[in-house]
This record gives C-alpha cells, sequence and structure tokens, in this order.
C-alpha cells in the first residue's frame, strides 16, 4: 500500500523557528543560546500535567513520551490530511494523535508488539462489540500452561488468561477489530500494582520483573495472588480508554513491523513529519521488560531484532542509518523531530550524536528544543526522586528536509 502527500502551503524553517524564540504559553520566554556548534531553544513547550491528553493514550510502555510532544510539532508543522510518521513508534503515541488531529499516521517498529498496542486505537471497535466478543471467549475451559506464572496469578485467574491466550492465538488469521481490542488490553491488564490488573502487587506495567523478583515482592509485602475477574477487568479498562470517544474519520493508517532504517511501506516523499524517539543508550531492555507480554501474544523473544546500544559509535551509526532513509521518505520542506531525552546523567548529549550524524544529508539542522518540566516519574517506585535521575527533559533534535 502506498501512500500520497496533499500539497498545500506549510510553516517555513524560519517560521518555526521564530515561534520557538518568542514562545511564552506557559509565562516563561525561550532561552535561546549556542553551544557546541548547536543552537538551543529551552522552555516549557507543553503542559507536565498528567492524564491531560486523550483516554486513548491511557496505556503503559516503557519510554514513551508524552502525547503533547507529537501534538505540539503535529500542529505547527502540518495540516489536516497529511502524513506523520514514527518509525519507532512503541505504544503508538505519535500514530495516535495523529489520526486524533486528522493527520494520516504511518507508523513502524522492530517489536510486533508495537503493532498489538497501536493498531486497536486507531481505529477502535464499540464498548458493546468487545462485550459481545468477550461473552464468546471460553475463559472457563482454560488450564494452568505454567506453573511459574503462579507467582503473579491466583490459579483461577491464569487459567482464564491462559484460556484467553490461547483462544486469541487460534482466531489470528481472521481477527478483527474487536479481537485486536481484547488482545490489546489484556496485554496492558497482565501485571500492576493496582486491583485494576490481572495480578498480584508488583511493578508497574510498563515493566514485568522476573519470576524470581516477583516472589521476593510476595515474601516481603506476604502477599498471594487475588482471583480476579479478567473479562470484567478487560471491560473496565476499555470503557476507561473509550471515555473521550473514537478518533475522528480520516486517512487510514499504515502501520508495520520493520526497522526504522528499513521503511520498505513508504515510498519517497510521502512524509510530511516524524516525531519519533529511538532507543537510548541501554537504557531499556525491551526484551527482557516485555517477556510477559510476549508470551502472552505469542511472540518469540529471543527473535526479536531489537537493537539494544551500548557504544556511542554504535548508537550514532544506527541514527545515520535512520536519517538515510528518512531522507528518503520525507518530502522537500518536512520536518524531523527526533527526541532524544537524557541518559547517563546528563554525561552523554544525545543530541550532538545526532546533529553530527546528519552531517552531509540532504536536512538542515534547525536546532536542539529542550522541553523543561517537571513531573512525577515511575521512577518513583525504585526510589528515584523526581527530577533527580533519569530523563527529566525531552531534548529534541529538529531538522528540515532540505530539497
Amino acid at each position: 500500500m502506498s501512500i500520497a502527500s496533499p500539497k498545500a502551503a506549510r510553516a517555513t524553517a524560519s517560521d518555526f523557528v521564530g515561534s520557538l524564540r518568542v514562545f511564552n504559553a506557559f509565562g516563561a520566554r525561550t532561552e535561546v543560546f549556542e553551544e557546541a556548534g548547536l543552537t538551543y531553544y529551552v522552555n516549557e513547550y507543553w503542559t507536565a500535567a498528567q492524564r491531560s491528553a486523550h483516554s486513548l493514550h491511557e496505556i503503559s510502555y516503557r519510554a514513551c513520551f508524552k502525547p503533547q510532544l507529537p501534538a505540539f510539532f503535529i500542529e505547527r508543522l502540518t495540516k489536516p490530511g497529511e502524513t506523520v510518521c514514527d518509525p519507532f513508534m512503541g505504544r503508538g503515541t505519535t500514530p495516535l494523535q495523529a489520526v486524533l488531529l486528522g493527520r494520516r499516521a504511518v507508523g513502524s517498529d522492530a517489536n510486533p508488539l508495537s503493532l498489538m498496542l497501536t493498531r486497536p486505537r486507531l481505529r477502535p471497535p464499540t464498548l458493546e462489540a468487545v462485550a459481545s466478543r468477550l461473552a464468546e471467549a471460553p475463559l472457563e475451559t482454560g488450564e494452568v500452561e505454567r506453573d511459574d506464572l503462579l507467582a503473579f496469578y491466583h490459579p483461577d485467574t491464569l487459567r482464564q488468561i491462559c484460556a484467553l491466550r490461547a483462544w486469541l492465538l487460534a482466531r489470528r488469521s481472521a481477527a478483527d477489530a474487536a479481537d485486536d481490542w481484547i488482545r490489546m488490553v489484556a496485554l496492558n491488564r497482565l501485571t500492576g500494582h493496582s486491583p485494576g490488573f490481572f495480578s498480584v502487587y508488583t511493578m508497574p506495567p510498563n515493566q514485568a520483573v522476573s519470576v524470581k523478583a516477583q516472589l521476593k515482592i510476595n515474601e516481603r509485602r506476604a502477599q498471594t495472588p487475588p482471583a480476579r475477574n479478567i473479562a470484567a477487568l478487560i471491560l473496565r479498562k476499555s470503557r476507561a480508554l473509550l471515555k473521550d470517544g473514537p478518533p475522528p474519520p480520516g486517512p487510514e493508517p499504515l502501520l508495520s513491523v520493520t526497522d526504522a532504517a528499513r521503511l520498505r511501506h513508504l515510498e519517497d516523499a510521502v512524509v510530511d513529519l516524524v516525531v519519533t524517539s529511538p532507543p537510548f543508550l541501554d537504557v531499556v531492555d525491551y526484551r527482557a521488560d516485555n517477556w510477559l507480554r510476549n508470551w502472552f501474544a505469542g511472540v518469540e523473544t529471543e527473535a526479536l531484532d531489537i537493537s539494544q546500544l551500548r557504544s556511542l559509535g554504535a548508537w550514532t551509526a544506527m541514527t545515520r542509518a535512520v536519517f538515510e532513509e528518512l531522507a528518503r521518505v520525507v518530502r522537500p520542506g518536512g520536518h524531523v523531530a527526533y527526541e532524544v531525552g537524557e541518559v547517563r546523567g546528563g554525561g552523554v548529549l544525545l543530541e550532538r550524536l545526532v546533529w553530527s550524524a546528519l552531517e552531509g544529508l540532504p536536512f538542515e539542522r534547525l536546532g536542539v528544543m529542550v522541553n523543561r518540566q517537571r513531573f512525577t516519574k515511575t521512577s518513583n517506585c525504585w526510589g528515584v526522586a523526581n527530577n533527580a535521575k533519569g530523563v527529566n527533559s525531552n531534548r529534541i533534535v529538529v531538522a528540515r528536509r532540505a530539497g
């Protein structure tokens, strides 16, 4: 399937940079300075308020950015009907925000879980359709497939999970929007730290701890897994996700499971805007963190071709390869917003590696936006103080495709 980009008047590079310089929506003017040959624009560009976005965004995934980030660029650098791409789409924040704003969403990720978490929310079924399909699922016929998972689940709960898993896997060739949605919600409810999840108390749902670690949590908290009704929990989460309604009608999304440097599902010069965040240096182990989700989804964890880059040279080479491909698919005059956050306590400035990786490619390097903010972080669960360690600011290299 190929897509074409509509022709329309768009903001120039100078327009966008000028808007950054005078931005003061939250009461502060932008700080502009030069450092190591890069121009930095520092401000609070979008709100740090929690749960202020559309309800469909409320699923968890490791190292995901807030919907306000892609919204900032989509609203300023594209028009309705134009094409927004994320080649590292993760939980699908950029594609979902694109369709919510009436743009054509194209997205991809090397991890098939990403497709399972993203696609159902771009064109969601009705709550009635979800309830009807769940009623067909033979949840009372399951058997415990893995005794080790009893560290997380009551035996009756695990039987339901195994039954749902087997039923969905058997239906994969004929799966529809309702099946996709149920799988997506179940993946999001497998483990967590409240009664809204299938499991006993454990880490937040963006990371599954090992069985050994969970047994230690159970011992420390003197807890045993309680029985859960997984159909009721899926419906409860579905109701919460759908409370703001579905996205508006618009261009059909195009998603793929592929490497970010090989976007074969896209033709040349069809993308108007890329908003993405690549894997950071050795920060997140997507295989280990998603082992339980992979089991439920029938994904072979060890077979996944997912980058976990530990050297600066390897990370820069990956970024170079990605931008070489983006130079092909982004139209002349289109933009790329490449978010790199903070790593290693701010000791490594990834934006400088991106800047060097762009050398010689047909991109005009406009600058680095730093969205400075205060917010509550998941890392509090490990005793990491807010704004002390981890990612406390979004650092985004902004480039414009020359031509």
